[in-house]
């Protein structure tokens, strides 16, 4: 979809058309263009068995064990006058309590669920970079399952926080039953704020997540084919300068990638961080 969108564009800006006579694709360009299969590569080992492993399966496994070990450098020798790998640390950990979870929970309960946070958004993270990052080229979070069970634990920490506070029955009560609603309404609002609660909430988590970082992958992946065809195969002249031009693109919108790969990362933090403060609060 984006790459025919910036054949389109490239052709109306040079007039020369990249389409074949058949309305697809420009005879040698269709090996540059990026599909599905992409994010669903054949098995490296193990096909066919539970130890199944393929390419974005380890790349999820590398950029875990990165993160791993960078914050194990960065924290491994506390000392009170931090070098720079400490401070680093300090740093970023001190954004996710401060600017995480403390504002949506309050000091009390920040330091109880700062490790369970910090987890959340370091690994986001770090699985998120690696769409940016030649060999990798897909985000491990642009697959459902990632998303999906990050979000599933997002939705068990905040409903037995809720319990905890509340106790099971209050904490249902106050959740599905809206305080000085008429109760004739609640034939209505129950199994709206059910829906909202317990289901839109990781669902939204999980598509949010799944849907930005596909969406990156794909728009990266149109603008460094656009390039790679202009550069390699097309025959103009005049297609080299198109291809310079977007590389260009390619590069600024690399730069975005990371901006919301940090973006998002910090979006799913923080409403875990919230959903589990409305939860322990009640309404």
């Amino acid at each position: 979809m984006f790459a025919n969108g910036l054949m389109s564009v490239v052709s109306i800006c040079t007039s020369v058309p990249l389409e074949g006579g058949d309305g697809g694709p420009a005879p040698g360009m269709k090996e540059y263009l990026p599909t599905m299969e992409e994010l669903f590569p054949p098995a490296i080992f193990g096909e066919g068995t539970v130890f199944s492993m393929n390419r974005l399966g380890l790349v999820r496994v590398i950029a875990t064990l990165v993160v791993v070990l960078l914050i194990w450098a960065g924290a491994r020798r506390m000392q009170l006058i931090p070098g720079r790998g400490q401070s680093t640390f300090e740093l970023a950990m001190g954004f996710v309590h401060k600017q995480i979870v403390e504002a949506a929970m309050g000091p009390e309960m920040a330091r109880r669920y700062l490790p369970f946070i910090a987890t959340l958004f370091f690994g986001i993270l770090g699985m998120n970079l690696t769409g940016i990052i030649p060999g990798t080229n897909v985000a491990s979070t642009a697959l459902v399952t990632v998303p999906l069970m990050l979000a599933l634990c997002a939705w068990i920490a905040f409903v037995v926080r809720g319990v905890k506070s509340n106790g099971f029955g209050h904490y249902v009560a106050d959740a599905l039953l809206p305080k000085g609603a008429p109760k004739v309404m609640y034939i209505l609002l129950v199994p709206i704020e059910f829906l909202s609660t317990f289901i839109l909430r990781p669902a939204t988590l999980t598509i949010r997540l799944m849907a930005n970082m596909i969406a990156g992958h794909f728009l990266l992946a149109a603008f460094f084919a656009m390039t790679s065809y202009l550069f390699l195969t097309a025959d103009p002249a005049v297609m080299k300068g198109v291809g310079v031009v977007t590389f260009l693109a390619a590069f600024i919108f690399t730069c975005f990638e990371i901006f919301v790969a940090c973006l998002q990362a910090f979006i799913f933090s923080l409403l875990t961080s919230v959903y589990i403060g409305l939860a322990a609060e009640g309404h």
